[in-house]
């Protein structure tokens, strides 16, 4: 009997994949690296033979082959495109944690981001050539500021890890400004990697607070871990927080109040 079609029963249906010689199962193609594939003495390119000249390296002139792997024309072409089919985006399926930045952004705004005007700009152009582009980012953020109540806002961060290491040092910094050394911060089980990783990276503690069977996440639970050593909880409201408005104000209440009662 023929077990490599299509299966004929429930039983084979949920069997495992067979595994073949290439690795490759129909258009999904087990794809090597490219050191793995290429050889030195291949190249895509036709280079012409340099002209005579007078190497001026010195001791710094290399002794043997670079070592960069080599693939004819097809050969390369076809890796970069079997390689491109493996991205995943959202057209291909959801971001269930973290990306903000690919889950959020509506076609329309990349788009925008897209038009020559901000596309083209040079981190080191004269601000005189730039004003447009400095107006918007001053628009957002006037926006941003009355949307969360707050007295200003950073626009550098370019990604949501980049976005906690700015908060967290404001924390800290702001801490520190009033004399205070508070070393721990909490941060859901369920917590994106970055969240622990960027507390410690600037010399906090980090304490972990259990999470429900759904991510999210039990106020009585934070408040068992609220005292006068904490300075910061990470809470992603997107995915960590689903239930009463109220409920999370009260943790973020007693978070900011310190657990000992002094703002």
């Amino acid at each position: 009997m023929n077990r490599e079609g299509r299966p004929s029963d429930l039983a084979q249906s949920t069997a495992q994949m067979v595994e073949t010689f290439t690795g490759n199962h129909a258009l999904d193609i087990e794809e090597p690296l490219i050191f793995e594939i290429g050889r030195s003495d291949v190249t895509g390119v036709d280079l012409d033979e340099p002209a005579p000249f007078a190497a001026r390296l010195g001791g710094l002139e290399r002794k043997v082959p670079v070592g960069l792997p080599g693939l004819s024309e097809p050969e390369t072409m076809r890796h970069y495109v079997r390689l491109s089919h493996q991205n995943y985006g959202i057209d291909t399926g959801m971001f269930p944690l973290g990306s903000c930045t690919m889950k959020h952004n509506p076609r329309l705004n990349e788009k925008m981001a897209r038009l020559p005007g901000f596309g083209d700009i040079h981190p080191l152009q004269p601000l005189s050539s730039v004003a447009g582009a400095l107006e918007l980012i001053a628009e957002l953020a006037r926006w941003l500021r009355e949307l969360t109540g707050m007295a200003a806002v950073a626009m550098t961060p370019k990604a949501g890890a980049h976005g906690e290491l700015c908060g967290l040092m404001a924390i800290k910094a702001a801490l520190a400004a009033r004399g205070e050394r508070r070393s721990v911060v909490l941060v859901p089980e369920s917590a994106h990697g970055t969240n622990p990783a960027t507390a410690a990276l600037i010399g906090y503690r980090v304490e972990p607070i259990a999470a429900r069977r759904d991510g999210t996440v039990d106020s009585a639970e934070v408040k068992k871990h609220l005292c006068a050593d904490v300075a910061a909880i990470m809470l992603h409201g997107e995915v960590q927080y689903r239930g009463d408005p109220e409920d999370i104000s009260s943790v973020l209440e007693a978070a900011y109040l310190g657990g000992d009662g002094s703002r």
